[in-house]
């Protein structure tokens, strides 16, 4: 069960009570009623707006509303008080068997306790990474690596389907690039001596291994060809080699995507063209001018008539160039092109995953999304600002293997996987994010990885013990199930019950706002509920998790142990990440 949902329900039903008796019109919009944890704890359990929001359409004063709504609400058999808040609001305190039953819900459903109807199947396209296929991914690819994957796992429990999807860029000059940086390295697998790296290749080490195999694959087929010759070739091959060595990156921290798009092939297939006759058809596009932009001048401006967007009809701050003035493509044109091909696979709803250099480019990708889909579809861009990769408090800047960034598998390799994909989720996307490598292994409270898994840890050990001191005790969740509940009647055993019973209402609202962070913030908060109640029953005997004596206290104690731990598995497993039974 959903406690908020539940109790929404019943204050829906409570006003159908008030239209039946004539003291409500009848035909509201109820769409904004909500239910959720008042401002303060000691307000009650849940609050409502409905008094709010429902008393102007029906020539009420909020108040007397509410008075009328709690009237209602204060004689339903989970109600233990009903107050009215300010101008309006309700405040609601449930009874204590309310929240002690909640326990056998969480046992009942397993890990699959906060799964979610509420996407009702929608399609969601869910596109991350996404980088440049010229070498190894780099700390930072990581961070938006582990939001768009734990995004869309969020979304799938929440009841959407979701695609995890790759754009690979590789129509633009950086692939050139990239093929003549591996031409460089197949002359010197050859034994040429290429002497130093020259300005504007890469010079990463990384290379020098699809030199060697192209060089193993082809001899000396290209050595001594033009350019124009290995070219387009050796751009194929070491396109491929990046991919997999980038695919191989995101293995390691378990990111497997379905889709991988090639921008080039959207080009080859004259999807660009389709999307911009589309534009054209609807008057969206004209022969321009556009006014000198300010600073530095962005690639796509030219001082003479271009092929243009008209933008600022959706949003955009200026028209947008589509063509230059030779004809060919811009940027903006592929990406147009790419997302209207999410569309017409069937995604009305897009969320891309982007760098902390990409913010200037979120407005005109939303007005082209606009455009192209007729208003149909919508792109939400979440930014990921930058990772400071430290080492003790100090910047860790240089790689082994890359030269010149920290490469994600040399983080991966040095700190697990599942470290990485906590600490990059512990801040909101748009925040920046300092990982240092030695307090992400700290045993502290200030670890946030630490914090949870010891939370999950230290359960398990009581479950152990347990068994080992009480053998005759069923630990299996449908025999805890069954557990007395109703003995668990201090304070901090009922907030913790209170706060596992909001997992599923959290998952719903995190993934309703596309922020996966959410859920490592409550999960700290779990963590400290129960961390706090351990210690609690190091000083008051009567509260620790067995009591010699009291079995019917113990089990249910045992009960609402392993629905902590069913519901830190099922936030982890958001996250990709794997609750352990013990701390080493």
């Amino acid at each position: 069960m959903n406690p908020h949902k539940f109790i929404r329900d019943e204050i829906l039903k409570a006003l159908d009570g008030l239209v039946a008796e004539g003291k409500l019109t009848g035909g509201l919009d109820t769409t904004r009623v909500n239910v959720e944890p008042p401002r303060e704890a000691q307000h009650g359990d849940l609050a409502t707006n409905a008094a709010m929001v429902l008393a102007k359409p029906a020539g009420l004063k909020p108040v007397d509303l509410a008075k009328a709504l709690v009237a209602k609400l204060a004689a339903h058999p989970q109600v233990s008080e009903a107050s009215v808040a300010g101008p309006g609001f309700i405040n609601l305190r449930l009874k204590d068997e309310f929240w002690q039953a909640r326990l056998a819900d969480i046992l009942a459903s397993g890990t699959d306790y906060g799964t979610s109807s509420m996407g009702a199947g929608a399609s969601v396209n869910v596109e991350y990474v996404s980088a440049n296929p010229t070498g190894p991914l780099h700390i930072a690819h990581a961070r938006g690596a582990v939001i768009g994957d734990a995004l869309a796992s969020l979304l799938a429990k929440a009841g959407h389907r979701v695609t995890r999807e790759y754009y690979i860029n590789d129509a633009g000059a950086q692939v050139d690039v990239l093929a003549r940086s591996t031409y460089l390295r197949y002359r010197e697998a050859l034994g040429d001596d290429i002497g130093t790296i020259p300005e504007g290749l890469y010079p990463g080490d990384y290379l020098k291994d699809a030199g060697a195999a192209l060089a193993d694959r082809d001899g000396r087929k290209w050595f001594d060809k033009p350019e124009s010759e290995w070219l387009a070739p050796i751009r194929a091959f070491a396109i491929d080699a990046m991919m997999a060595l980038i695919r191989d990156d995101l293995k390691s921290l378990g990111i497997e995507q379905e889709v991988f798009s090639s921008e080039r092939r959207l080009v080859e297939v004259g999807a660009v063209q389709k999307a911009f006759d589309t534009l054209k058809s609807r008057d969206l596009i004209y022969v321009g001018v556009l006014e000198p932009p300010k600073g530095k001048a962005p690639d796509d401006w030219e001082p003479r008539p271009q092929t243009l967007f008209r933008a600022t009809q959706f949003g955009d701050d200026v028209d947008r160039p589509l063509q230059k003035s030779d004809g060919s493509w811009t940027y903006f044109a592929n990406d147009i092109a790419y997302h209207y091909d999410k569309f017409m696979r069937g995604f009305p709803t897009m969320i891309d995953i982007w760098g902390a250099d990409h913010g200037g480019y979120i407005k005109r990708m939303q007005a082209a999304v606009t455009a192209i889909t007729g208003g149909k579809g919508a792109l939400d861009v979440k930014i990921c600002q930058l990772v400071k990769l430290m080492r003790g408090g100090q910047p860790v800047k240089m790689s082994k293997r890359a030269g010149t960034f920290v490469t994600l598998r040399e983080v991966v390799d040095e700190v697990g996987r599942d470290v990485v994909r906590f600490i990059m989720l512990t801040r909101k996307n748009d925040m920046p994010l300092d990982f240092d490598l030695e307090k992400v292994l700290e045993q502290s409270r200030d670890n946030p990885v630490f914090y949870v898994q010891y939370a999950h840890a230290r359960a398990s050990s009581v479950l152990r013990h347990a068994a080992e001191e009480m053998g005759d005790i069923d630990l299996s969740p449908p025999a805890l199930a069954q557990a007395p509940a109703t003995r668990l009647t201090d304070s901090a055993e009922l907030g913790l019950i209170k706060l596992m019973a909001s997992w599923p209402r959290l998952v719903e609202s995190a993934a309703e706002a596309h922020e996966p962070h959410r859920v490592a913030f409550y999960l700290y908060d779990l963590a400290a509920a129960f961390h706090g109640l351990w210690n609690k029953g190091k000083d008051e005997a009567s509260l620790r998790f067995l009591i010699a004596g009291d079995r019917d206290v113990t089990v249910a104690r045992l009960a609402m142990v392993k629905a902590l731990t069913v519901v830190i598995a099922s936030g982890l497993g958001i996250f990709g990440v794997k609750p352990v039974e013990e701390m080493r």
